[in-house]
């Protein structure tokens, strides 16, 4: 269970929960995750800075209000940081609110891993996993190889779930 105080994944992965120095590398998390989006603008580097900043701060009050008992936690390879996630538990369904690598560490199977946990606590608490998912994306379909199903739309968002069999849809 990723619960723990840093919890072991696998393969030198590692999680622990947010801390106060980490405000800087959760910034820089973020605005990677953006850069696509950005270099579509023509923006100069201040504009981007300032964008960055207010659209950083609004994600993280907001992740803060919508999920108030959501776990913020770290990603560690080797005791480096390369991610950070965001999962809220009720008795009903694990949602998995955010997860984020840095460039250099997408596409080495890290996500799989940390999803696949996910996964394995749902089927082991019996719980629905749930996740929104910006439309048109290739994070839509590596989620669907992953196992998860479109169940609608919220404005930009697919909405996606990761159902047991036997277990109703939330």
């Amino acid at each position: 269970m990723i619960r723990s105080m840093n919890a072991f994944i696998d393969k030198g992965i590692t999680i622990r929960p947010e801390q106060t120095g980490d405000e800087d590398f959760l910034f820089k998390v973020y605005a990677s995750t953006r850069q696509e989006e950005l270099d579509l603008t023509g923006w100069n580097a201040d504009m981007r800075a300032a964008f960055l900043d207010m659209q950083f701060k609004a994600m993280r009050q907001g992740y803060r209000t919508m999920f108030p008992a959501a776990e913020f936690s770290i990603i560690l390879r080797d005791e480096g940081k390369m991610g950070r996630m965001v999962i809220d538990r009720t008795d009903m369904e694990i949602r998995v609110v955010d997860l984020a690598l840095l460039p250099e560490v997408r596409n080495q199977g890290i996500g799989t891993l940390l999803m696949q946990h996910i996964c394995r606590e749902a089927e082991q608490s019996k719980k629905t996993v749930t996740l929104s998912v910006l439309k048109n994306t290739r994070p839509v379909s590596w989620y669907q190889r992953l196992g998860f199903s479109i169940i609608g739309q919220t404005g930009f968002y697919e909405e996606m779930e990761r159902r047991l069999a036997g277990v109703s849809s939330i």
